[in-house]
């Protein structure tokens, strides 16, 4: 009896956190079936699975960041943020980047998108899109990797790979050391792996990058400082008293993480988006290699952007996280590779599966460790060991 009970909640979590993602593929894949037939709908179903299995790192850092955000921005985050997805970065976005960068209007960039030409072709819509690949990947790697900077330079309690993770917040604790590096990494970039004539453009994107990094991150904090300050003055007698600091102390606990509401939520979301951006700009090139339909291309990716968002709130509703402590530190790993690889696309091929693999190969070895972790009786909260290395998954 006890069994069937369980299977039966682990339904019902299934069904509350994939329930609208199963009914929307359904709805998307009926289209693509309509649209182009039996050839389509299998396309779009190859498209979002290899979204889903390629973008797991993305779902563990985005859930990070919105288990601290409450649940209204959470529901956000599954509505409008969706909306932004498929229809801003799966449609609009190749549309907006073959305009700007072919001078098209916006009704010539649609009617070049329609026609599927051969992206192999000049003049096509995959092929304007391939020509601009290179400031996209200089925009989104450098973006990546500044998340990436910012983690391993920060002291850490809870440590994965110590013998690189610990010299490195060591060193981490020089002022503004991963704006240093990523503006590095921006010139060497553009100067030795940017193809003939697009040397400004890969360093302007890199710095543009940076800089959009810089000051959403930065914003998020600020207004989060400013409402952490806010509620502490607002308390009665000075400060409120001890039972009343304690009280909002405890909201910010690892229990109740879900605590940032106004501006810094706001700037949170944002924040979101801007990674979910990031992490898809290599996934809509590479899609013109399965197909140049447009179409076709934005119910896949549309598919599996509405897993990955449903991951992510999964992950966060189940505390995952929380349990499962190295996972966070596996994804971020996992995004400093990707952006690497990222930036190396600007001068190599690089397949995309080559950069799924790679992740889900950092992932799954740092939730081999955390299982290692907590049979060894270590908590979330407990401390360190400094044997906690790299444990294969």
């Amino acid at each position: 009896m006890p069994a069937i009970v369980s299977n039966q909640l682990r339904k019902d979590v299934l069904l509350r956190n994939f329930g609208g993602s199963f009914a929307l593929t359904a709805v998307g894949l009926a289209v693509a079936l309509l649209y182009g037939g039996p050839a389509a709908l299998a396309i779009a179903a190859i498209l979002a699975i290899l979204e889903v299995s390629l973008s797991f790192d993305n779902a563990v850092v985005n859930a990070t960041v919105l288990e601290k955000m409450s649940p209204f921005w959470q529901k956000l985050f599954l509505t409008v943020g969706i909306a932004i997805a498929v229809i801003g970065m799966r449609m609009l976005f190749p549309l907006i980047v073959v305009g700007v960068t072919a001078k098209l209007a916006p009704n010539e960039a649609i009617r070049l998108a329609l026609e599927k030409g051969d992206p192999h072709t000049p003049g096509t819509y995959g092929y304007l899109l391939h020509e601009a690949h290179p400031a996209i990947a200089a925009f989104g790697g450098v973006f990546l990797l500044m998340l990436f900077l910012d983690f391993v330079f920060e002291e850490r309690e809870i440590k994965w790979l110590t013998w690189l993770e610990r010299p490195l917040a060591r060193i981490g604790k020089l002022d503004q050391l991963s704006v240093v590096v990523a503006m590095v990494v921006v010139v060497v970039v553009a100067y030795a792996f940017a193809p003939a004539g697009k040397t400004d453009t890969v360093l302007v994107s890199g710095i543009l990058g940076m800089v959009t990094y810089v000051l959403v991150n930065g914003l998020g904090e600020l207004f989060e400082a400013d409402e952490d300050s806010d509620e502490v003055q607002n308390l009665p007698g000075i400060h409120g008293g001890a039972e009343r600091i304690e009280q909002a102390a405890k909201r910010r606990s690892v229990g109740q993480l879900a605590t940032k509401v106004g501006k810094a939520a706001f700037f949170s979301f944002l924040y979101l988006e801007l990674l979910d951006a990031s992490f898809s700009f290599d996934g809509v090139i590479g899609a013109f290699a399965i197909t140049s339909d447009p179409i076709i291309m934005a119910i896949g990716l549309g598919i599996g952007a509405l897993f990955v968002r449903s991951l992510t709130v999964y992950l966060v509703r189940q505390g995952t996280l929380r349990e499962y402590v190295y996972l966070e530190h596996g994804a971020q790993w996992a995004i400093g590779a990707l952006a690497v690889m990222l930036l190396c696309t600007i001068k190599l091929e690089v397949p995309e599966v080559v950069t799924g693999l790679v992740g889900v190969a950092l992932i799954a070895s740092a939730f081999g460790s955390s299982i290692v972790r907590n049979r060894r009786g270590l908590g979330s909260d407990g401390e360190d060991a400094e044997s906690h290395e790299l444990t294969p998954a």
